[in-house]
């Protein structure tokens, strides 16, 4: 199934919506990557730059080119201080702009189930990387409905409305990552799934954080009746744990694969799950 494109379209808003989870989940996923110091990376659909940025921060990268179609992304990456070590461009993961073999780690943060072409995008990954080089993904688990907006799902059910399908859902389970990578045809795939925890200083925070009006559960719940929307929130206040001071703390899984690009001469090799 090809998707829709989903376009994030306004950096400030993506950054206050995703921006906590995908730190969450990168740290432990270059962790578990451990990719060789001194490499050339390439961060495909890098959004504001997070994990451009942890990149950076804990990898000593040689060079950092990180690329995005949404230029409202690019944008905002421009204006932190990690563009002073990273080339942001906007580019399409369909078509990357790149020779052949110009990277030695391809990664991609909560982006592969978006994009409409999925083979497609993991073959112009496995272009751009060189022989044996990584090239590794995490994305949330729609498809088991263990996402960030879990919450907000449940809440909608909870109250009849319609939850709009996540694109690519169905890309998003362990074994259907690992799927897409051998058929893609890369070698030494690894598998896991990496468990985030955020707290919210209100739910007030929740909210206005949780549904942005780029997102599709934004788009539906702004298209609510005030009295319905006041009906979800409800719903919604419900099934978060409150602590008496307020917080609100939750988790989401996310799942990560990891795998080498085939060197010329050597046999395809098994899998290895972690």
């Amino acid at each position: 199934m090809v998707d829709t494109p989903v376009i994030f379209d306004d950096g400030a808003s993506y950054e206050r919506f995703m921006g906590r989870w995908s730190r969450a989940v990168g740290a432990t996923f270059l962790q578990w990557v451990t990719p060789p110091k001194g490499a050339d990376w390439l961060d495909v659909g890098c959004g504001t730059g997070v994990l451009t940025q942890l990149v950076v921060d804990t990898c000593e990268p040689a060079s950092v080119v990180a690329v995005d179609p949404a230029a409202a992304q690019i944008d905002h990456a421009h204006k932190q201080p990690v563009a002073q070590r990273a080339d942001f461009r906007i580019a399409d993961a369909q078509s990357l702009p790149f020779s052949d073999c110009a990277f030695d780690v391809v990664a991609s943060a909560l982006v592969l189930n978006f994009i409409p072409d999925r083979p497609r995008a993991l073959a112009e990954m496995r272009r751009v990387a060189r022989p044996g080089g990584i090239v590794a993904a995490y994305v949330w688990d729609f498809a088991q409905g263990r996402g960030t907006a879990w919450p907000l799902a449940r809440g909608m059910r909870e109250v009849g409305i319609e939850v709009p399908r996540v694109p690519g859902a169905e890309d998003t389970s362990i074994a259907a990552l690992q799927s897409l990578l051998e058929r893609a045809g890369y070698q030494d795939i690894a598998v896991r799934s990496i468990e985030a925890t955020q707290t919210y200083p209100s739910f007030d925070d929740f909210w206005t954080s949780q549904v942005p009006p780029f997102t599709p559960n934004g788009k539906a719940i702004a298209m609510l009746s005030d009295a319905k929307r006041a009906e979800l929130a409800v719903a919604v206040r419900a099934l978060l744990p409150i602590s008496p001071d307020g917080n609100i703390v939750y988790s989401a899984m996310a799942n990560a694969v990891k795998a080498r690009v085939p060197v010329a001469g050597r046999s395809k090799g098994g899998q290895e799950k972690a």
